[in-house]
């Protein structure tokens, strides 16, 4: 069973941004839980998470370290100006195709 984990935001949930950046770090810090997770999609402020300032850029580094795929959307990218070292820009026909290919999709 696949498992692609979707961030569209540069913290979890809505409220206040250090909480929210403080457990999206813990989750990601703990997603080695996730076994079977393959790909983690970013996009919209999500794509955020990959710059140089980003206070999970260690802990998604880790990630893709072990393998899974990190998936930013190419137009999100350019809209942020953003160009992250060592992380490839996607399309959102990769997107799609690994939201589709999934068995389980996570949206945080």
């Amino acid at each position: 069973m696949t498992t692609v984990l979707i961030l569209n935001n540069d913290s979890m949930g809505h409220g206040d941004s250090a909480l929210g950046h403080r457990i999206l770090k813990t989750l990601l810090q703990k997603s080695g839980a996730l076994t079977d997770l393959t790909a983690i999609c970013l996009y919209n402020a999500g794509v955020k998470l990959l710059a140089p300032d980003s206070p999970v850029l260690a802990e998604l580094t880790l990630i893709q370290e072990n393998g899974v795929d990190l998936l930013p959307c190419g137009t999100c990218l350019k809209h942020y100006g953003l160009t992250p070292p060592g992380v490839d820009p996607s399309t959102m026909d990769t997107i799609l195709a690994e939201i589709d290919g999934a068995a389980k999709v996570v949206t945080i």
